[in-house]
């Protein structure tokens, strides 16, 4: 059969849709947030010259993207789609952001019931003297959980880590070890963890993507906790500490994490949600804390002003009624198996080519739900996308009478 080409409505939204019936499927401020004087640096090292490399362009569906990030990803958390790509599967120094693995075993422990919010953690020695950003937990004290996480968020507290792994674990040791399984369970495959806390190590490495996909579980897995992320400052025996993530403090996301060692330079990992469409930023390898600060509030409006979600079509919504052989229905509806949305560019509509191939005419018997084709998505800038088309309703064989008669049908007329 000939190739015919028409536009369908899907959902609102007016395609060109090549249906494609062959004999075989065709496939077609701004230093940084403020803090404590005491607090020794922005994170773990303190505020030393970024030694790294850093401009140059990132990859996006809308063509090269300048940057001053050395690391960067930009993923949209409903669909998964990368908006921005620049090395975002190197190995790296992830400073701070290590914290975030950190809170996932916390949060965990609590939802698992073996932790309590309002339990207190004893204070060792290892804990009070770690360096580096500080919540100031005081030798041989007892810190209830919750402001141990608020010390660990929102201050990025090294010896509010310390305390929260030895009371889980033992000690630091034994609960890095439970960091880098849980690593592997969510399929972190760029990382591995030598402590707690993000403290320099040539052996501790985690990619921007691996870090982008622990924020995603830590938002999906425990909304619960995730609050304490947008709180802006934490006072702990009268030391007031703001927090460090320029996103947070502007109010133009909901977390999550900064970052910074001489190694690594200055990252943020950043989470915002407007109209129902949530972003995860991460960005590391920036300069100064004044470019993390620049560079996380542009590239973040960039992403919302240039992109948006659209739902292609429903699951069990017609796409197309393919012609039948032999059967006691003419047609059957070719539906979506599942429904299909992604993030597209906002000037799509000039760009998106949505295909659909599916032998013709299909034998039957067909049952409900059968694969019978599928539908393809491209077109510059545009993700490519496939998914399979069922069949929507039942179709019986003919009898024999009836089979003899299209059969014969067939042969003088060929269709």
């Amino acid at each position: 059969m000939t190739p015919t080409r028409r536009l369908l409505l899907l959902s609102g939204a007016a395609f060109a849709l090549a249906g494609q019936a062959a004999a075989r499927p065709h496939h077609a401020k701004e230093a940084g947030a403020p803090r404590h004087a005491g607090a020794a640096g922005d994170d773990e090292e303190g505020a030393g010259a970024y030694a790294g490399g850093g401009g140059g362009a990132a990859d996006t569906p809308l063509g090269p993207m300048d940057t001053s990030a050395q690391w960067a990803v930009i993923l949209d958390f409903n669909t998964g789609a990368t908006l921005l790509d620049k090395l975002a599967d190197a190995e790296m120094p992830p400073s701070s952001m290590t914290k975030l693995m950190t809170a996932y075993i916390v949060y965990s422990k609590l939802k698992a019931g073996t932790l309590r919010l309002d339990q207190s953690l004893p204070v060792s020695e290892q804990a009070w003297r770690t360096q580096g950003s500080k919540m100031f937990v005081e030798l041989g004290g007892q810190i209830k959980v919750e402001d141990l996480i608020r010390g660990m968020i929102i201050q990025s507290g090294n010896d509010a880590c310390i305390v929260l792994a030895e009371g889980i674990a033992g000690s630091e040791a034994q609960f890095v070890d439970m960091m880098n399984a849980q690593a592997r369970t969510l399929g972190l495959t760029h990382s591995v963890f030598r402590n707690c806390t993000g403290w320099p190590d040539p052996d501790h490495h985690m990619s921007v993507r691996d870090i982008a996909t622990l924020a995603k579980a830590i938002i999906k897995d425990f909304p619960e906790y995730y609050h304490y992320d947008s709180e802006k400052t934490f006072t702990y025996h009268g030391i007031v500490q703001y927090n460090r993530n320029p996103l947070v403090q502007r109010g133009m996301a909901d977390g999550l994490k900064t970052g910074h060692t001489d190694a690594g330079g200055f990252g943020v990992v950043g989470s915002a949600e407007h109209n129902g469409r949530r972003v995860i930023m991460v960005l590391n390898g920036m300069p100064t804390a004044r470019a993390r600060v620049e560079e996380s509030v542009r590239l973040m409006g960039w992403a919302f002003a240039n992109f948006e979600n659209v739902k292609l079509f429903s699951a069990d919504e017609t796409v197309e009624n393919a012609p039948v052989y032999l059967g006691t229905s003419h047609t059957v509806p070719l539906v979506g198996a599942h429904d299909l949305t992604l993030t597209m560019p906002r000037a799509w509509r000039q760009h998106a080519h949505v295909t659909i191939a599916y032998d013709s005419p299909i034998p039957a018997p067909i049952r409900r739900g059968d694969v019978v084709g599928k539908m393809s998505v491209s077109g510059q800038g545009v993700p490519q996308a496939e998914v399979a088309l069922v069949a929507g309703d039942d179709v019986g064989r003919m009898g024999i009478p009836g089979r003899a008669v299209a059969v014969v049908t067939r042969f003088l007329t060929g269709v």
